[in-house]
């Protein structure tokens, strides 16, 4: 009998690994799940503007003012959407061990729920007197509103010094920034400003932070579904960032 080589023994004993698209997982899933939510609330919240009274002016009046008077409640789903969307970016994050830890995930963290939390506690219509629902959509706004372009501001470091994540370094600088300009812009707009424009800086300032959003989950579906490219090949992604307006390192 012929005896079989034991390097043939141990290839017939080893398992197959599956591809890295055999099997549908929860890590991939997750920037699929924040990209699809992100979409969604951009849309939704642009259909959301063809609801309310015509007499609704969109660069006086607030996102919130708009969704009180959306009777088919298109907004506040949106907000919800976009609130769970970004919890899903976040445990895409995690999963893929971004660098994220601490601050970062606090305030994102922060920001998802407070878009769940507006959601579903409306203010009151434009014209009304606050009442307590009215006041903790309020702060909670602002919660939301001021969290994620500082937590932006403080992965732009992370992120440059991460192989995987630099790509994105410069971008998420650029719209973190112009989310800080926009938080001190709606500031003064709704405090000696007197509400002149609020309607036009909440909504720039909305789409600086959604477009931070859709950066950080656009590069996770990258990642996790091109990994060939990407994850495989971190030197290939090691792109230069030289803007240096909060934090960045060369």
């Amino acid at each position: 009998m012929t005896a079989v080589p034991n390097s043939r023994v141990r290839a017939a004993r080893a398992p197959r690994i599956a591809g890295p698209r055999a099997l549908m997982t929860t890590a991939r899933l997750y920037p699929l799940v924040a990209c699809a939510s992100i979409v969604f609330s951009v849309v939704a919240i642009l259909v959301g503007h063809f609801g309310p009274d015509p007499y609704l002016d969109p660069m006086n009046v607030t996102i919130s003012e708009y969704a009180v008077t959306d009777r088919g409640g298109v907004t506040e789903v949106a907000m919800a959407v976009l609130g769970i969307g970004s919890l899903a970016l976040l445990a895409a994050l995690r999963k893929m061990r971004a660098p994220i830890r601490g601050l970062p995930e606090k305030l994102l963290m922060v920001w998802s729920a407070a878009l769940v939390v507006v959601a579903v506690i409306p203010t009151v219509p434009l014209g009304l007197d606050l009442d307590l629902a009215a006041q903790i959509h309020r702060y909670v706004s602002i919660a939301a509103f001021v969290s994620l372009p500082a937590a932006g501001a403080l992965l732009v470091p992370r992120l440059t010094a991460d192989a995987l994540w630099k790509p994105v370094a410069r971008a998420v600088e650029w719209v973190a920034l112009a989310g800080g300009f926009g938080v001190l812009a709606i500031t003064y707009v709704a405090l000696p400003g007197e509400r002149v424009m609020i309607g036009l800086v909440e909504r720039l300032l909305l789409g600086a932070e959604v477009s931070l959003l859709g950066l950080l989950a656009a590069w996770a579906l990258w990642l996790t579904w091109a990994p060939g490219r990407s994850r495989n090949h971190p030197a290939d992604a090691n792109f230069t960032t030289y803007h240096r307006f909060i934090a960045s390192r060369s």
